[in-house]
Formats: C-alpha cells, sequence, structure tokens
C-alpha cells in the first residue's frame, strides 16, 4: 500500500495538480471499516465485452521490461467495475492484516500493508492517463461517480481501528529501535498518516471526518473538470490579418492548432499558458491581448456553470471542520506539521523576506515599459496584457536580446539529448529509443526510452515521453511514475513519465520553445531522474516531502545554462551552427530580467494560498478575497497571480500543493544553495565529487530520509536564503 501516492486527492480527483508524484498526506478518511466483501461475492454478472476491459485493467502487465501497461488495449467500459473488484480484493487483504492473531511485527503488518493493493495500484496508472492525457466527457462521468465511492474505500482502511492498533504496536513497540532506519521511517511515515487523518477520533467524529472527505472528493473532481471545460470551451480564431507581430514559429503553432481543431487556414490560439504566453508577448494588437489575457485568467469564473467561485468557499470550509476535529487551529497548521517549514508561519516568514524585493522590482520594470510604450504607442499605463508585450521590448532594447531569435535554437529535440548528455554526466545514466510499436502507449505522440547505466549495462527503467497539447490534455506539465523503484520484494524497475503541452511545429518542422519553456523542459527531467535514480527498498519511501521534492527538479534547471548544454545542443534549427557566443552572452547577461514578474506572479499566488488556508473560511468570499488580499500586500495593478483562485488547481483541484504552493520557493532556496556548491566546486557543474554526494544524498533516497538530515548530509550545512536572492539580483534581507 503506497500511503504518499494511492491516497493522495490527485487520485480522487484526477487532476495531477502537482507536476511530480503525488508525496501528499492520506487525506481522504472515513468510517470505520467493516469486513469487506470478496471480489467474487460482490461481482455483478458482466456482458462478455465489459467483462474482458475490467480483467485487462485488472490484470499483471506483460510484455517487455518486467511488463508495462497495455495502454494501447485497456477500454472504459472497464474501469468502473475494476475499481470496485480492485478495491474489495485490498479490503481482504487488509482485513487479513488486521485480524491477524499473530504479535504485530514489522513484516507482518508494515510489509504487508506495502504488498497489498497491487491491483488497484495498476488501475491507478491508466485513471491518471484518462484523466490527464486523455480526459473525455465519457471518463468525467466516472470520475464523478467514482471519487465518493474512493473516499469511503480508503477511508475503511485508515480509520480500521485494529489495523492502526497493529501499526501503533510496531511503532510503539520494543522492537522498532532494532529496525534499519528506513525500516523506522517507512513506519513512522504509516503511523503518521493515520494519526493525522482521524483514526484516534471518536466513533462520532471518524464518521462526519468521513463524510468530509467523501464530498471534498466530489468537489475536487468538478472544480479540475470546471477548469478543463473552460480551457476547451474558449478558443480564439484568428484571420491572417490579425497576426501583426507574432514571429513565424508562433503563427505556424498557431495555424497547426486550427487545423487539428478542423478549422484549415485559420489560426487558434488556445486557452492554455502554452500558447497564451507567446501571443501576449509578440502580438501588437492590444484589444486581442486583452480578449486572451481575459479568457485565460477568468477561467473559472465567468459566472456560468463551470464557475468554481461556490466551489472554492465549501472546500476551504469543509477543510477547515474537518482538521478541526484533530484539533488543529487550521488547515494550514494540519498541512505543514510534516514539511520541512514545520509551521505556516515559518512560510510565511520566507515569503516575506522575498516579496518587498520583487515588487520593488516590478516598479522598475514598469517603469522602463511605461516609457517605451508612451513613446512607441502612447499608452498611459502597462495593463496586465501589456505586461509580456512591453517587457519584451524592454528586453531588446537593454539587452539586445529578442527572444524569438533566442527560440531559433532551442529545439525539443535537441533539448531532450541535452537532457540525457546531463544525465549521462551526473547520473551515468544512457537513453536508448524504443522501437516504435514495442512498448504500448496511450497516444501516437509519446515517444519510450529505455534507461540503462552506461558503465555496466544494468537496466533501470523506462523513461515516456508525451510532449504535445492535444484537447482532453490537461494543461501544464508534469511527471510521473507508473512503477517505481523497490526491493522489498524483489528489484523492480522505473517506469516514469514526462508530459508536457508544447504546441506542436508545422508538418515537417521541428518544434521551437522559449526559453522559459526549456527551464520547464529540464526541471520536469529533474523529476524523471528523481524516480529513476531511486534506490528505496519501500514504496512509501518513494514518495516524499512537497517543499523538498520540487528541489530536485529545479536544481537540474541550472544545466540548460552550462557551457557543455550551451556549445553542443542550442543549435539553429535551419542551419544547424551553434548559438553565437554573443547570443549567450546576453541570455546570462539578461538572466534576472523580468525577475520581478516572475518571482511576483508567482508568490502572489502561494501567499494567497496560504492566507486562504489560515484565515476562517466563514470570513471568506472568494470573489473578493482574492482582491482585497492583494490590495493591503500592495500588489502592483500591473500584474496577477500566476495562477487566480477559480482555477488554482494545485490548490483546488486535489490537496496535492493546498496550503503548500509556498513550497517550490522553499526548494528554490535549496535550489540555489546547491547550485553554489557545484559553482564552487573545481570541476564547475559537472564536478564528480559533487555530483555523486548530489546523487547519493538528494536523489536516490527518495523519502527514505529526513529532508533535512539529507541535505546537511550533502551541503555540510542548512540552505541559506543569500543564495536565491543572489540569483535574482535582489538586495539581501536584512538580519
Amino acid at each position: 500500500m503506497k500511503f504518499n501516492k494511492l491516497f493522495s486527492a490527485m487520485i480522487l480527483s484526477g487532476a495531477l495538480v502537482a507536476c511530480s508524484e503525488s508525496t501528499t498526506k492520506n487525506e481522504t478518511v472515513e468510517q470505520p471499516a467493516v469486513k469487506a466483501e470478496t471480489a467474487q461475492e460482490s461481482a455483478p454478472t458482466l456482458a462478455a465485452d465489459v467483462q474482458a476491459a475490467k480483467d485487462l485493467l485488472l490484470a499483471e502487465w506483460t510484455g517487455p521490461f518486467e511488463g508495462v501497461p497495455a495502454f494501447d488495449k485497456v477500454e472504459l467500459k472497464g474501469l468502473i467495475p475494476a475499481l470496485e473488484e480492485a478495491m474489495a480484493m485490498q479490503l481482504t487483504e487488509i482485513d487479513a492484516i488486521a485480524n491477524n492473531e499473530a504479535a504485530a511485527t514489522f513484516e507482518n503488518t508494515i510489509v504487508a500493508m506495502e504488498r497489498s493493493g497491487a491491483e488497484l495500484d495498476r488501475l491507478f496508472t491508466y485513471w491518471g492517463i484518462w484523466s490527464a492525457n486523455r480526459s473525455s466527457a465519457e471518463f468525467r462521468a466516472i470520475q464523478q461517480e467514482m471519487a465518493p465511492k474512493l473516499s469511503t474505500f480508503f477511508s475503511k482502511i485508515n480509520q480500521n481501528a485494529k489495523l492502526f492498533e497493529r501499526i501503533s504496536a510496531v511503532y510503539k513497540g520494543e522492537g522498532f529501535d532494532e529496525l534499519r532506519k528506513d525500516q523506522q521511517r517507512v513506519t513512522w511515515l504509516t503511523y503518521n498518516s493515520f494519526a493525522q487523518n482521524g483514526a484516534t477520533l471518536n466513533e462520532e467524529d471518524k464518521k462526519r471526518y468521513a463524510d468530509i472527505n467523501q464530498r471534498l472528493a466530489q468537489l475536487h473532481t468538478k472544480f479540475s473538470n470546471n477548469v478543463l471545460a473552460d480551457e476547451e470551451n474558449y478558443v480564439l480564431f484568428l484571420e491572417e490579418s490579425q497576426l501583426s507581430g507574432l514571429p513565424d514559429s508562433v503563427k505556424a503553432a498557431a495555424a497547426g492548432a486550427a487545423t487539428s481543431k478542423g478549422e484549415e487556414g485559420k489560426y487558434a490560439i488556445t486557452n492554455t499558458r502554452s500558447s497564451m504566453d507567446p501571443f501576449l508577448t509578440y502580438s501588437d494588437d492590444r484589444e486581442l491581448r486583452k480578449k486572451v489575457w481575459e479568457t485565460y485568467y477568468n477561467r473559472g469564473d465567468n459566472g456560468d456553470e463551470f464557475d468554481n467561485n461556490a466551489i472554492i468557499k465549501e472546500i476551504l470550509t469543509l477543510r477547515h471542520e474537518r482538521v478541526g476535529l484533530l484539533g488543529y487551529k487550521n488547515y494550514a497548521a494540519w498541512r505543514l506539521e510534516d514539511r520541512m517549514a514545520k509551521t505556516p508561519e515559518n512560510a510565511m516568514n520566507l515569503m516575506e523576506q522575498v516579496w518587498p524585493a520583487a515588487i520593488a522590482r516590478v516598479d522598475e520594470e514598469v517603469a522602463d515599459m511605461l516609457a517605451l510604450g508612451k513613446e512607441l504607442h502612447g499608452i498611459e499605463k502597462i495593463e496586465p496584457w501589456d505586461y509580456r508585450y512591453y517587457a519584451e521590448k524592454v528586453r531588446k532594447q537593454k539587452y539586445d536580446l529578442d527572444s524569438d531569435e533566442v527560440k531559433q535554437y532551442l529545439q525539443l529535440d535537441k533539448l531532450r539529448e541535452a537532457m540525457f548528455y546531463v544525465a549521462g554526466r551526473l547520473f551515468n545514466f544512457d537513453f536508448k529509443p524504443v522501437e516504435k510499436g514495442s512498448v504500448p502507449v496511450f497516444h501516437e505522440d509519446v515517444s519510450v526510452w529505455e534507461v540503462t547505466d552506461k558503465t555496466s549495462g544494468e537496466h533501470i527503467g523506462l523513461w515516456y515521453l508525451d510532449p504535445f497539447s492535444r484537447t482532453g490534455k490537461r494543461s501544464g506539465a508534469w511527471a510521473t511514475t507508473y512503477r517505481s523503484f523497490t526491493t522489498f520484494d524483489g528489484k523492480t524497475n522505473v517506469l516514469s513519465s514526462n508530459n508536457s503541452n508544447f504546441v506542436k511545429g508545422a508538418a515537417g518542422e521541428p518544434t521551437l520553445i522559449s526559453w522559459d519553456d526549456a527551464e520547464t523542459y529540464f526541471h520536469e527531467f529533474g523529476h524523471a531522474l528523481h524516480f529513476l535514480a531511486s534506490n528505496v527498498a519501500y514504496p512509501t519511501l518513494n514518495g516524499g516531502v512537497r517543499d523538498y521534492t520540487e528541489f530536485q527538479s529545479q536544481l537540474l534547471e541550472r544545466w540548460l545554462t552550462t557551457d557543455e548544454v550551451i556549445d553542443q545542443y542550442l543549435v539553429h534549427y535551419k542551419t544547424g551552427e551553434r548559438i553565437p557566443a554573443e547570443l549567450v552572452a546576453k541570455i546570462k547577461k539578461a538572466s534576472t530580467f523580468n525577475e520581478g514578474f516572475k518571482t511576483t506572479e508567482y508568490l502572489a499566488s502561494a501567499l494567497i494560498d496560504m492566507k486562504l488556508h489560515t484565515t476562517d473560511p466563514a470570513n471568506i468570499d472568494p470573489d473578493s478575497f482574492e482582491r482585497d488580499t492583494l490590495k493591503g500586500m500592495d500588489m502592483p495593478d500591473s500584474i496577477v497571480m500566476r495562477h487566480r483562485t477559480p482555477h488554482f488547481g494545485h490548490v483546488f483541484s486535489g490537496e496535492g500543493y493546498s496550503a503548500a504552493y509556498y513550497g517550490y520557493m522553499w526548494a528554490e532556496v535549496l535550489t540555489s544553495d546547491a547550485a553554489e556548491a557545484f559553482k564552487e566546486a573545481p570541476g564547475g557543474f559537472y564536478d564528480k565529487e559533487v555530483a555523486a554526494k548530489l546523487v547519493e544524498h538528494l536523489f536516490s533516497v527518495r523519502n527514505a530520509v529526513d529532508p533535512a538530515e539529507a541535505y546537511r548530509a550533502f551541503r555540510g550545512r542548512d540552505a541559506k536564503v543569500d543564495a536565491l536572492m543572489r540569483d535574482r539580483g535582489f538586495p539581501l534581507p536584512k538580519k
């Protein structure tokens, strides 16, 4: 039983709200467990085709590479009966553990729980694909129906009094100190997961706790589907005459998007960040920029059937009530108790150290943009839909740096090869493409690579890549695993996956991406390397601590700017020539350009998230809370939150980042500090000694070691915020 994955609200909502494998607490609890019906006793009579579809979904994976998911054969019609049977099977396993007459031991309780639920775990791999990569009206109906049932199922496990008694006996027993350190940690994680989610409540409160979770499962699903509906329903089709300012690469991508939607000859700006962002950066048409901006930032906030404001209010109210049953002051206090930050106050303190410098930098950026805007177009104010456009013009003026010129050297395939190069230098990994058709995939755009050790040739796992945007695919970028490394039942290989929403280049042309997108590409690959480098025994230890797990992926972004990557992989898509040294110098010189915008839009979302979860929800009206709180923080009116509340999927499509969005900045402190360790090393970013410590202490251990302890083992001390401020070109905070 993989608590850090299985009990994730991500699974219940069907929305991969984080860019990494879910690492949340056990968040789906309900009434005390009753003896489970066996799958045979409860199984209804099914039509032959449905029975076959169900059996395939539950079947062990077969084929090459220790077995792989049958992505090309599974069908939705088998999903509901498969879920019902898999839940019944796992409840039978849990019932056997809870009622074991032998004294509780690590092996017969903790390890037995780690072993349980194999069928359901495989099934959730397919669920995740249908939710995030191939969503449809049919799946969303299933999702809506099954979310509360899954909540009930999880609760039957987590509120099983006999089971918790046995877990407590192992955790508090005399034999605990004799266990290995990783065995002690998985025992503590299991105990803590139960204790912090209602296992110690009285029966009446357990029932209420369970009812809340069941309702939250429905609300998270509805929130996610509403956002996806707005992304799918709002597409702006343009004519050639409306493309002034757009580079050829953006036009080509928009033409391809329109063709894919049956509008040959037109140009489509879809309601996703990867389409919106370049349009706002380059379009000369201010009214069209405003239209695209409003459409994107009003997702979930249009006062129609897909409006999320009432849902947000109910989610916050229920979360607050639920943690109140456990004695916590607010939701954030519960959330951060086992994170690196420990308390909301610590998280707020970090953000508030950076916020003044960020908004002060925005004032400087806006002044530069307004001066140019007045000169060029006679504008009197920089509106939010102007920021990217005039920032790009200032970038050209100040640094003679044209983002579209840079883009000509950022080919998606070449950047992938660059990531493989970095993985080879740091992790000794080799990536070899798997022949098309030999491993099942869920879409023709998906490709697969085998990962091996460069020295020994040992097979490590597979890496799946699904890079392009399409209808039914959630926006953003994320990483996940279909199978994680463990050794407790024999060594398993890793099936890792990266997913993006790049706009595919025109037929016969490479896909070109922005510098920010290239950083995101490296970031998500960092998560994949975290999965592939795992060297833990038990499934639960492949989870992590949310304000720490972004650190490894953020750190990998730093290798994009190393000379080795720039010299070998940043080549012009037409001529094949290396990116000119003077252009690289401009990129590096402008590295902190627009940092006020980037830091402020992120921090605004993180601060609102924390304030939402430390305020009594009875006093919150979602329509006004965001606006009034930002005003009280002196939020510049030329910028909005990166994720406005009505479409803040990280926080309301599940509980993966609720009261935890600050974690990106917490992890960035570690990232900046760790990067300086490489800068200080004789071999720079490819120093063998520092790289070995990186893999040993920060990647391979996953959650088998407390994150603070792991970081100290790597760095020799705790991280300091000073490196972050230096990276962003901000003045150091006053001591």
